[in-house]
């Protein structure tokens, strides 16, 4: 007999259930509630070892002291707090405790040069601030979730979901406060859910927004991020810093503890939205309109890939957007450089050189029609007359259905 759909799901939940099984044991680690930074015992410094070839604890930001509030992570429903902006009802344990998927608060950075343990096609988040760019491996990601960092001279969290795929970073200041984060070990609509360590406020990742807690309504300042292939990153910034694998724990980098989680067909670990628009493991490219006036956009990414190149419009901004093969799924295989292409997105805004561009994908990236030019994925113009130019990149999160649609439950699907 063989094996039917149904059958494939619930193995593939099997799968995750035994790697989040896994990860739960792997990551427990004391709680962080103190209000200190995580101590990453074990970390090397280049200015200790004198070689550049050992990881490097880059200048960072201090982040403010623990206040005496009451913690949302005690009590969601406290009397002093404002009207919470999610149900917390909704808001369940995925496993952990707080802090049992530990973040990283002193992290370690290599040369792009130095790095030897990420192969081609495995995905890392790019991160520019300031004129700085990092990027963060998703095989490290994947078991920290979130990294307290400073880029650019701004303090930042680069974060990644796992069960939603989302790499997102934001800035850490809010009004006086300097910020920190750790995992609450919550989840909403199988998003994570931060928590700072000076108020203990609730901050599910896909919002942007404390959504429970003294500080509800405070709004994080995204930044740019895309999820590119390593040799693309390597190709692109030859001299940035990568987060190393010295982290001061002991983890399986580069395993996958969520096999066959994002198998065309298959369901997300834990309740989400009734939504019978697409399948909700669907991958889509999520874009907020940024004056925040017009609807946002889920574009399928299964027809950008077939076509390559797609031209929308998100409130009143014209748009592109380009898929190439290379990348490898982070989500799929036992390891992840192992899962199957899914390929490399980018979004911009079409003009350079003074006009308006059309595009074309071809077999070594994009041409534009106007003049002639060839462009890579990441929007720089790499041959051409306007070789040297490059796109103005517009923000947007690789994710899946059933994430974006929870957050954004009136969004447009452009297939």
């Amino acid at each position: 007999m063989g094996t039917g759909p149904a059958q494939l799901r619930s193995g593939a939940v099997a799968s995750v259930l035994v790697g989040l099984t896994v990860l739960i044991a792997g990551c427990t680690a004391p709680a962080l509630r103190d209000g200190a930074a995580g101590s990453n015992s074990g970390s090397n410094s280049a200015a200790d070892s004198g070689s550049a070839s050992e990881p490097v604890a880059l200048p960072q930001a201090g982040a403010d002291p623990p206040e005496d509030v009451p913690s949302a992570l005690d009590d969601m429903r406290h009397a002093s707090f404002p009207e919470p902006l999610v149900d917390p009802d909704e808001i369940i344990s995925g496993g952990p405790p707080p802090d049992g998927i530990p973040a990283i608060d002193e992290p370690t950075f290599l040369k792009v040069d130095d790095v030897d343990f990420l192969e081609d096609t495995e995905a890392i988040l790019e991160l520019t601030v300031g004129g700085e760019t990092r990027g963060y491996p998703v095989q490290v990601m994947t078991y920290h979730e979130i990294v307290n960092d400073t880029v650019g001279d701004v303090p930042v969290a680069v974060t990644y979901c796992p069960l939603c795929n989302s790499g997102l970073a934001f800035e850490r200041r809010v009004g006086d406060r300097l910020l920190s984060f750790g995992t609450s070990g919550r989840l909403w609509s199988n998003n994570l859910v931060m928590y700072d360590r000076q108020t203990e406020s609730l901050w599910p990742q896909l919002s942007f927004t404390a959504s429970v807690g003294v500080l509800t309504g405070a709004k994080l300042v995204p930044h740019l991020t895309s999820l590119l292939a390593w040799s693309e990153f390597r190709e692109a910034h030859p001299d940035a810093w990568v987060l190393s694998r010295e982290t001061g724990y002991q983890r399986p980098y580069g395993n996958n503890p969520y096999p066959a989680y994002d198998q065309p067909g298959g369901q997300p670990l834990f309740p989400a939205p009734d939504d019978d628009q697409l399948p909700p493991q669907t991958r889509v490219v999520g874009i907020e309109d940024e004056t925040g006036d017009g609807t946002p956009v889920a574009l399928v990414r299964d027809g950008l890939a077939e076509a390559g190149v797609r031209e929308l419009i998100v409130g009143d901004t014209e748009l592109v957007a380009w898929h190439r093969a290379g990348q490898a799924s982070a989500l799929d295989a036992g390891d992840v450089a192992s899962g199957r292409d899914i390929g490399t997105v980018g979004v911009f805004v079409p003009e350079a050189g003074g006009q308006r561009l059309t595009f074309t994908a071809t077999e070594d990236g994009f041409r534009d029609a106007e003049t002639g030019s060839s462009w890579n994925v990441l929007g720089l113009a790499t041959a051409g007359p306007l070789e040297g130019e490059q796109l103005t990149s517009y923000r947007h999160v690789d994710t899946f259905w059933h994430s974006w649609v929870a957050f954004q439950p009136g969004t447009t699907i452009v297939h």
